[in-house]
């Protein structure tokens, strides 16, 4: 450990590849199909599109190696980000595909994870990436989870949400056939992985549906943690590992509250005029199965968030920067921590920004506190206050100074 420096570890960041380098990585029967898809296909995203040059921070290893050199940053917990062969769009924002789809959708994201196993090969000691499955067929999810882990990608597995739209085709969440997947789960030690924004139904073509999809998009993307925690999931698996990354996290203790009083009543045996019996409420708390089972990956933490983070274990919350989205802490990292973590001792911090990562990702500490004596910032620069704001802070500098200060202002 660099005793001047500090190490880190974002718990969230984000990568995929370009469509002709998931060519390379598609069984050859699929070639046919995917080159007629990938000719019709038209690319939405700006950050995307050719022609501008923040879509090479996916896959360009000098670009984006560098960029998380200047930030300070020599780990990263890498999701998914671009647009896999056969998707509609934006990998974490597409529905879960229908049975028409799934073939060929299976087909996308088992080529992204052999790129990404290759990827992180590149450069093992900074990189654990998370594969991705879907739940359409269990066989196949369970498959896939197996091969993940074989292959390297210490970041576990990401499940979609199960939106309320894609129960005909997808087993709900609470479905007791999944133990078989959360059994394999358990006993090799593999994370699941819960990413913000994501889980909402299909809307309705009408103009006030982007304003009611932003209003309900908090309540979906927390309905998978309700569904595995009110269903008995981390009672028949104690040891499993529920990561939910970019959603916050100070929060989830009155969440967890709530649900508390719920399963009291079930237990008690009524709710006004509903009865219930005892085997329809988990055997414990919701705030204990958080406490224990979850843990959280606080992309562009707030003040709220850090100071409530023992909701969760010791060991279980995680900082994490966005890299490369906009609305990410690059290149303000280090303004950003100093404002968010103000006040915190260097040791806890170190934990926060790194010890807890390398632990639950298996990173190579050691390997990285080398990295960090050359490029980690100074811990003298991370313990100090934020003093002057840059001339030109991004969405999420703006965004921390923002919340503290309504916060401080609703408690005063």
């Amino acid at each position: 450990m660099a005793a001047d420096r500090y190490t880190i570890i974002t718990a969230d960041s984000h990568a995929g590849g370009s469509h002709a380098q998931y060519r390379e990585y598609l069984e050859e029967r699929y070639l046919a199909d995917f080159d007629a898809w990938r000719a019709k296909y038209r690319n939405p995203y700006k950050d995307l599109a050719p022609g501008d040059d923040r879509r090479l921070r996916n896959w360009d290893n000098e670009l984006r190696n560098g960029q998380q050199d200047a930030d300070g940053i020599v780990g990263e917990v890498i999701f998914p980000n671009t647009v896999p062969p056969f998707f509609p769009g934006f990998v974490l924002f597409a529905s879960p595909p229908t049975p028409d789809e799934y073939e060929h959708r299976l087909a996308g994201i088992r080529a992204h994870n052999r790129w990404l196993v290759d990827f992180c090969h590149q450069y093992p000691e900074r990189r654990a990436g998370i594969g991705q499955i879907f739940l359409n067929d269990i066989d196949d999810a369970i498959e896939d989870t197996i091969w993940i882990k074989e292959h390297g990608l210490r970041g576990g597995i990401l499940i979609q949400p199960v939106p309320p739209d894609v129960h005909d085709h997808i087993r709900p969440l609470n479905d007791p056939e999944y133990d078989r997947l959360w059994t394999v789960c358990q006993d090799l030690d593999i994370p699941v992985q819960s990413h913000g924004g994501v889980g909402s139904p299909t809307y309705p073509p009408f103009k006030s549906s982007t304003i009611l999809h932003i209003a309900e998009l908090t309540f979906y993307t927390q309905r998978p943690l309700v569904w595995l925690l009110l269903s008995g999931v981390f009672d028949r698996f104690p040891r499993l590992k529920y990561v939910l990354t970019e959603q916050g996290g100070g929060w989830l203790r009155g969440f967890g509250q709530n649900l508390d009083g719920l399963i009291k009543n079930v237990k008690e045996g009524s709710r006004g005029e509903l009865r219930f019996t005892e085997d329809m409420a988990p055997k414990r708390l919701a705030s204990e199965y958080i406490h224990d089972n979850c843990y959280l990956g606080v992309s562009m933490a707030s003040r709220f968030d850090v100071e409530n983070r023992d909701v969760v274990a010791e060991g279980h919350w995680m900082w994490g920067s966005d890299y490369p989205h906009d609305e990410g802490t690059y290149p303000f990292t280090r303004e950003h921590l100093r404002v968010s973590m103000e006040g915190l001792p260097t040791e806890e911090k170190r934990k926060l920004l790194a010890g807890n990562a390398a632990a639950l990702y298996d990173f190579d500490l050691a390997a990285l506190d080398r990295a960090a004596a050359q490029v980690g910032p100074l811990v003298s620069e991370i313990d100090a206050p934020l003093e002057t704001m840059p001339d030109e802070p991004n969405m999420a500098l703006e965004g921390v100074r923002r919340r503290d200060a309504r916060r401080e202002m609703m408690i005063g």
